[in-house]
């Protein structure tokens, strides 16, 4: 079955995280991808821990299954010129180099869109191409502070805490996929390419700011870490059982009035506890008291058995080991094996997109680097395989 982007032709020159998720998305949806890479070291994720028994780094494979790899000596006249014309065949182009780094290699926007006027070209970095930071070095950490999450996420007494996942990295690589398929859309219609400049920092920034900006900009008023809690919700919070922890939210004060049934506490329907939301969040200490009063003298089974019959919004907090074996991300085909050339079967992530027409599809193994070189440069370029034998003995491949 064909993807919703199939016939795209995506040049990846990333790697780590943000830009190869990126175009991980473009690829799952059916777009073609090849992965640029440094003769002889690749990208450097492919051998980051845990590796395979194959010695291939698996969060590599995660983030690069189905592409093409072929490498390129960037440096080398030789090596710039076989580039160039991977541009002219391309649809888009995606780097995540610091700013600078590819108009110095000769392959900035400015440079390409000469030849190329219909090329969609991503840039991912930091802080972005402009700006007062616009030059200074940024990982996912740095990105998470300096978007808003760091200083919101942990406990009011206790020091801020990072995301455990690299949201940063995920979030602005999913964004970068949105804006180049709305690009995409954008030249089918007038024929026009664009650059797309995206910054780490700025994607951070509209994660932390839909919940949080709103008190400081309208009352000038931080509101403190909450932990577990939630800046709206009353009832809204991670609280105790007799084995464990159980997550509770009620976004809707139909669902408030549903719980305070649920738990026995019909008299509090009839008080500021089941006022409106903003009047509620008064209360909520008190509030949170009278839950964990109740889920204490209960098991996180019993809790979640009254609250699911009582169509109430909950959770246990499984352990990583058993959502790498829960049954509804198994049905929904979210964790899925790869044959990997190198490696065998190896389990990776499944495809979110689950369409009718163009679903997403992950079931290809990531590429051994410079696994493409002779299909892509002899299928695409029309070399011959003495030449292709030849740029390999001359290391530009």
């Amino acid at each position: 079955m064909a993807g919703a982007l199939d016939g795209i032709m995506v040049l990846d020159f990333t790697r780590a995280y943000s830009g190869p998720f990126c175009t991980l998305m473009l690829k799952d949806l059916g777009a073609r991808v090849i992965k640029v890479e440094l003769p002889g070291s690749g990208d450097t994720v492919r051998k980051d821990y845990p590796l395979t028994a194959g010695g291939e780094g698996g969060t590599f494979i995660i983030l690069n299954r189905g592409k093409k790899s072929i490498t390129l000596n960037l440096k080398s006249e030789k090596g710039l010129a076989i580039c160039k014309k991977l541009v002219a065949k391309a649809d888009v182009v995606v780097e995540n180099y610091s700013p600078g780094t590819m108009e110095k290699l000769g392959l900035g926007h400015e440079e390409l869109s000469r030849f190329h006027p219909g090329l969609i070209y991503a840039s991912i970095s930091g802080y972005g191409h402009s700006g007062p930071y616009r030059d200074y070095v940024s990982y996912d950490p740095m990105a998470q502070a300096m978007g808003g999450i760091t200083s919101l996420t942990g406990f009011p007494d206790s020091p801020p805490i990072k995301c455990g996942v690299s949201i940063a990295d995920f979030s602005t690589g999913i964004y970068t996929a949105l804006a180049i398929t709305a690009a995409l859309h954008h030249r089918q219609n007038t024929g026009e390419g664009q650059w797309i400049d995206m910054s780490l920092q700025d994607c951070v920034w509209l994660l932390s700011s839909i919940e949080f900006s709103p008190s400081y900009f309208l009352t000038g008023k931080i509101l403190p870490r909450l932990g577990n809690s939630h800046p709206s919700m009353a009832p809204g919070n991670l609280y105790m059982a007799k084995d464990g922890p159980v997550l509770i939210s009620t976004g809707v004060h139909s669902q408030v009035l549903r719980f305070y049934q649920a738990i026995g506490r019909e008299d509090l329907c009839r008080t500021p506890f089941a006022s409106d939301q903003s009047e509620r969040y008064k209360y909520k200490p008190q509030i949170d008291a009278v839950v964990n009063e109740w889920t204490g003298s209960r098991t996180v089974a019993e809790i979640i058995k009254i609250l699911r019959e009582a169509d109430i919004p909950c959770a246990p907090v499984p352990s990583f080991d058993q959502i790498c074996t829960d049954p509804q991300l198994i049905s929904r085909d979210m964790i899925v094996e790869v044959e990997q050339g190198v490696s065998g079967p190896v389990k990776v992530p499944g495809s979110p997109f689950k369409m009718s027409r163009t679903p997403g599809n992950i079931k290809f193994p990531a590429p051994i680097l410079g696994g493409s070189n002779s299909e892509i440069l002899t299928g695409m370029l029309g070399l011959t395989e003495e030449e292709v034998e030849q740029l390999s003995g001359e290391g530009i491949i």
